[in-house]
């Protein structure tokens, strides 16, 4: 499947518009599931531990934002489903992935004392499912409304037969007498 530049840019960007939705819901969300989980803290620390950490974890939240945006632009019109849950069901399948590799964190991140354990951890995981739910939506809806494309046009026919099956009455009659 060869890859559309116009199309990868537009999923980039409905990308990164979807991580700063996921972002800017995180301090509610925090509050619904009572967990501390922050994704922009657990990226921005594991770059940084200096007071920088905020912007460089949302720096690194919208990259992967827009990297996995881009993927979704090209696989999207691929997938079997319907145009509107695509975005929630690819985002979701990540989150199932991925949700793993928290045992990782919770070993080798270098802020790990400072962040909640993820293993285990059945609030901080809804807590994720729903921001990977939200940032699928707004993923899906943006990317499609970016990268529409008109269905094709019909040609404009008429056809020899009517839609009982048996033609069409003009067609069963013939203006000139058969010999």
């Amino acid at each position: 499947m060869a890859l559309d530049g116009t199309r990868t840019l537009r999923g980039a960007l409905a990308g990164a518009a979807a991580a700063t939705a996921w972002i800017a819901v995180q301090p509610l969300d925090k509050r619904l599931f009572a967990s501390r989980y922050d994704d922009v803290e657990l990226l921005g620390k594991l770059a940084t531990r200096g007071p920088a950490w905020p912007a460089a974890g949302t720096a690194i939240h919208l990259g992967n934002g827009a990297l996995f945006g881009a993927v979704y632009a090209n696989v999207a019109p691929l997938m079997p489903v319907p145009p509107a849950a695509r975005g929630p069901l690819f985002a979701l399948a990540e989150h199932v992935a991925l949700w793993p590799a928290g045992r990782l964190s919770d070993a080798f991140h270098p802020a790990r004392e400072e962040l909640p354990v993820l293993t285990g951890n059945a609030r901080a995981w809804a807590q994720a499912a729903f921001r990977h739910a939200l940032f699928g939506f707004v993923l899906g809806e943006l990317e499609r409304r970016l990268n529409d494309e008109p269905e094709p046009e019909l040609p404009d026919v008429e056809a020899p037969y009517s839609s009982n099956g048996h033609g069409s009455l003009e067609h069963a009659v013939s203006a000139e007498p058969t010999a």
